[in-house]
């Protein structure tokens, strides 16, 4: 399997981490505040085995935006009302206990074109489970999404960031990590979220959210429409890979 790996972007400035290098893998290990911690790429997009489907020289910048933890009854429809009418595609990474009652949602995210993949079932560190455990977590949420959407998810959003090679050649998917922070769980704020994400785009970028806060639903887009008129484009994560 080629393993594909989205830019994780310089995340010490971002979440004042303390970055120890992990020169054997070739990754950066970071460990953020409040005691989470994760393990995100070092290679730059430019020299990753597969390079990014969208030409790095290219003027016009893409942004990619992400959201984990839902589907939300209600904040997960009201952020895709919103895609549906800005015609954007988003990322869905799907924690597997909130699935149950929300397939409707799922199944309209599918419809609509954005891209599903797996959070885990309940938002546990992977890298602290057992393999059993942590490949059960990873399954039995990939049986619930493929059971809704019939497609096995292709794309793993770790909690934390945390993975290792054992986890990725064990399951055979694609970890997506981020560029863009904004660390809308801890500020709930729209203003806030909103800031982080205008002041740190760049081109061809992953930001991270999560479909569970009225405040990231608001943010979200509204930077949809300040960064159209900056002449950005809103893609899904594998549009920035190539096989």
């Amino acid at each position: 399997m080629k393993k594909l790996r989205l830019q994780a972007g310089v995340l010490a400035a971002v979440l004042l981490a303390d970055i120890l290098l992990a020169a054997n893998l070739g990754r950066v290990v970071w460990e953020a505040g409040g005691g989470e911690r994760g393990e995100i790429s070092a290679v730059p997009a430019s020299e990753r085995e597969n390079g990014p489907a969208i030409d790095p020289n290219q003027k016009s910048p893409f942004l990619a935006l992400t959201f984990d933890d839902g589907p939300h009854s209600s904040c997960t429809e009201e952020l895709l009302d919103g895609l549906k009418d800005r015609g954007v595609k988003a990322s869905f990474f799907l924690m597997g206990e909130n699935i149950p009652g929300n397939e409707r949602l799922i199944q309209r995210m599918k419809e609509e074109g954005h891209l599903i993949g797996t959070h885990c079932y309940s938002h546990v560190d992977l890298t602290r489970e057992s393999m059993e455990s942590a490949v059960s977590q990873i399954e039995k949420t990939n049986e619930m999404i493929e059971e809704i959407t019939g497609t096995k998810p292709a794309y793993i959003r770790p909690p934390y960031g945390a993975w290792n090679e054992e986890l990725e050649e064990k399951v055979q998917m694609t970890p997506v990590f981020w560029d863009i922070d904004t660390l809308d769980w801890k500020s709930q704020n729209s203003a806030a979220v909103l800031g982080k994400i205008e002041r740190q785009a760049g081109k061809h970028q992953i930001v991270l959210m999560h479909d569970t806060f009225p405040s990231t639903v608001k943010a979200a887009l509204a930077a949809i429409d300040t960064l159209k008129e900056q002449g950005y484009t809103f893609v899904t994560v594998d549009e920035l890979l190539i096989e």
